[in-house]
């Protein structure tokens, strides 16, 4: 299924519970591959490939059921444990839009993210609040990381390349330099 949101192009893969998507980061269009496991123990065995390779992780909780607010040190050691030590790790904190069902307070995730070294931001997924900020910052921090060794390394910088060229980040992940058929604001 596709679909076209906010400036996106979503290409959802219901069985994989993936999402691609492309996405304007410091003038340049991005390609990103989200893969979403809800938490689900169903997907646990398989996450640890997925985690080799990754660029970034959204460890994303539910503000109003603190289990899984718990859980989230338990995904982020996992994290750690098979992913690159560079990954660029978001908390977020969803559902603010439940004020009256609040179970984990926001100072208590944002002191636990300072802690772990995470970003940290709330969101409603209902209300579509933060959640473009959510990806365009953690796109960005990916970028910069990328942009950064490219030029430690000696490599074109994204900057430098020329219109049409493709830059292989790591596995699936691109930084392509074509336009794209829409642009987020």
């Amino acid at each position: 299924m596709k679909t076209e949101e906010e400036g996106s192009i979503l290409d959802v893969h219901e069985t994989m519970r993936s999402v691609d998507f492309l996405k304007l980061v410091e003038g340049r269009t991005v390609k990103a591959q989200i893969w979403d496991t809800a938490g689900q123990e169903r997907y646990r065995a398989i996450t640890s490939a997925y985690y080799r390779g990754a660029l970034g992780a959204l460890l994303v909780y539910d503000v109003t059921k603190p289990t899984t607010f718990e859980n989230v040190s338990r995904w982020l050691k996992e994290l750690r444990d098979h992913a690159d030590s560079n990954i660029v790790i978001m908390l977020i904190g969803n559902k603010t839009d439940l004020k009256h069902l609040r179970a984990v307070a926001t100072e208590d995730a944002q002191g636990y993210a300072e802690k772990e070294g995470l970003s940290f931001i709330e969101t409603s997924a209902l209300e579509a609040i933060n959640v473009e900020k959510a990806f365009q910052t953690i796109l960005a921090e990916i970028y910069r990381i990328i942009s950064k060794k490219s030029i430690s390394s000696g490599e074109p910088t994204p900057a430098s390349i020329k219109e049409g060229k493709t830059i292989a980040v790591t596995g699936d992940s691109e930084v392509n330099t074509k336009k794209a058929c829409c642009s987020s604001t």
